[in-house]
């Protein structure tokens, strides 16, 4: 079987208090449906926790307009350690989560209103796109940008899901390799290099930059395409000061945005594929057992760490819940991998978690 990635998945974000973060994002982000919740230890990511075991309490959130979801992630083993200095633009692993949203006045009318910390306002990409920045109460810069597409029109809130990720890199080239050839970002939208007007309200947005904006040329699939939609991924390269590791002297899980998740199909070819590119799985849940039991869900899950230490996730679903209520869950490996219908996708509303 070849491989396919389907779409971002999620964004993993660690904080220190999961149940006041994930009621942050719902209420400024519509990030409400529950897909699972589950406490347990992470015994598996030996690799990027220093060699012991993690307990940890997770919850996988998504928005009913649509794109990849949260993975909000608390250490509960352990006291969670913040990053040690303030983020600029540039720093190597992820900077920046991207939510899409088909109307960029409403939304930073919207978050003006509510108070959020605005970095700036809307201004236009080398692309001619609009968006604007801003950070949450944890610290965590996001940008909002515009996209037509939504998966539910008759959903209210004024942003959808994950639609990206703008990632520091060390060298360019180097991690364009990951990016495009085993995530097939193979389309370059911009390739750009100079002082950027658009980034003059991010911190360390005055430096010069490299900047390339990839997506795919192609339309994807997989069960939960028509949900995840299509999606971005920007590499910013600093070019007149050096750029701090985010996550030195620290493990995966502590609090900012800690992975990079992708839906897949095809985990042992993708296990081929990596190796022959010199990034070899780094943890790879199939090698200690037939599928990984989330509580609610349950699948195989592998990692690799691009050049500039960011970590990618791989989750190929073996079974989800559609309406737990009446016990109704989908195994994939029963029912294939094609495009589920629109009507069934939202079925997902009835997790919803209201305040």
């Amino acid at each position: 079987m070849s491989v396919k990635i389907n779409g971002i998945q999620q964004l993993g974000v660690g904080v220190e208090n999961l149940n006041e973060a994930w009621k942050w994002y719902r209420n400024h982000f519509s990030m409400n449906i529950r897909m699972f919740e589950e406490e347990a230890v992470a015994e598996l990511m030996l690799a990027h926790t220093e060699g012991k075991p993690c307990a940890r309490h997770a919850v996988l959130a998504l928005n009913m307009q649509g794109g990849g979801g949260f993975e909000i992630w608390q250490h509960k083993g352990k006291e969670p350690e913040p990053c040690g200095f303030d983020v600029h633009l540039g720093d190597l692993g992820i900077n920046i989560g991207i939510l899409k949203t088909r109307d960029i006045r409403k939304a930073f009318e919207k978050f003006n209103d509510s108070g959020l910390n605005l970095q700036d306002g809307i201004r236009k990409d080398p692309s001619g796109n609009e968006h604007f920045f801003l950070k949450d109460t944890y610290n965590n810069l996001w940008e909002v940008r515009h996209e037509n597409w939504v998966f539910n029109l008759k959903d209210k809130a004024v942003s959808g899901g994950i639609f990206g990720v703008v990632i520091g890199v060390k060298n360019m080239d180097e991690s364009l390799s990951v990016y495009q050839q085993i995530l097939q970002y193979d389309k370059i939208v911009y390739d750009k290099t100079g002082v950027f007007e658009d980034f003059a309200g991010v911190p360390g947005g005055n430096k010069k930059f490299r900047r390339v904006l990839l997506r795919h040329s192609d339309t994807r699939t997989g069960a939960f395409s028509p949900f995840f939609g299509h999606s971005v991924i920007e590499l910013v390269q600093v070019l007149d000061r050096e750029p701090q590791d985010i996550f030195k002297g620290r493990i995966w899980g502590d609090p900012g945005f800690i992975h990079l998740c992708f839906d897949i199909n095809g985990m042992d070819a993708l296990r081929e594929k990596v190796k022959e590119f010199g990034f070899p799985f780094t943890v790879d849940s199939a090698k200690a057992m037939d599928t990984f039991d989330m509580g609610e869900a349950a699948g195989n899950f592998a990692y690799l760490q691009a050049p500039e230490g960011t970590l990618i996730e791989f989750v190929e679903t073996h079974k989800i819940p559609l309406m737990k209520k009446i016990g109704w869950y989908i195994d994939f490996r029963k029912r294939g991998h094609h495009p589920l219908p629109k009507w069934m996708l939202n079925l997902f509303r009835f997790m919803k978690v209201k305040d």
